[in-house]
């Protein structure tokens, strides 16, 4: 694999310098942070980018306070009491966006927060203590037991609350390709995902990096 230092100048070079592409970093928050925030943030997070995926994210965005207050601020404990006359109900909210997918699995995933919480204390507790050396394990994880959470819907979850982690991304992709990983334009399966993990392991040692910063980066050292 090429070293990161390369991969950290050509980007450096495409930004105008270190300082601008130190401005361009994500945020990392702390596991005692992580930990700390409740879980009916996590579950707007998670619904906040469900309903991006494959959306107009402005859209979203200008109807986000609306989901906010319908969904009563997503606290998993209410969500889970909703009635499927409820539902229907929400399923007709102009004021939201009326996919109805996407409405059930706000539901499904409060059950899974809920479960989280019984036996690790909560949602954030268990990101939180997540090893950055398993990323991969923790998007298996969420993949399998939220709804709509695989790809980059749970990474993005993950990032924008502050977890330290990559991000998938095409062009993060090609940057790994280029520095020699044997992946595809699209890698999902076992073998892509552990090279990969792999790959983000080794850059972290040499560069005392935070996930999160060396994914940023080589996402900007691509034409």
């Amino acid at each position: 694999m090429e070293k990161f230092a390369n991969i950290h100048q050509r980007a450096s070079e495409r930004k105008g310098g270190e300082a601008a592409l130190k401005r361009l970093m994500p945020k990392v928050r702390s596991p005692r942070a992580l930990a700390a925030t409740g879980d009916d943030r996590y579950l707007s997070q998670m619904t906040r980018c469900i309903f991006q995926a494959g959306f107009v994210w402005r859209v979203v965005d200008h109807k986000w306070d609306d989901f906010e207050d319908v969904f009563f601020g997503f606290p998993p404990e209410k969500i889970v009491l909703l009635s499927p006359d409820q539902i229907d109900r929400l399923c007709q909210n102009p004021r939201i966006i009326r996919n109805r997918q996407k409405i059930l699995s706000v539901q499904h995933n409060a059950h899974f927060l809920l479960d989280v919480a019984r036996e690790y204390g909560s949602f954030g507790k268990l990101i939180g203590a997540w090893p950055g050396e398993d990323l991969i394990g923790l998007f298996a994880y969420m993949k399998k037991h939220g709804s709509r959470l695989g790809g980059m819907t749970g990474q993005r979850v993950l990032r924008n609350m502050g977890k330290d982690t990559f991000v998938i991304t095409g062009d993060v992709t090609r940057c790994l390709q280029r520095a020699g990983a044997d992946i595809t334009a699209n890698p999902v399966s076992k073998r892509e995902l552990a090279l990969i993990q792999t790959a983000f392991n080794a850059w972290h040692g040499e560069s005392g990096l935070p996930y999160s910063h060396i994914s940023r980066i080589c996402a900007c050292s691509i034409e």
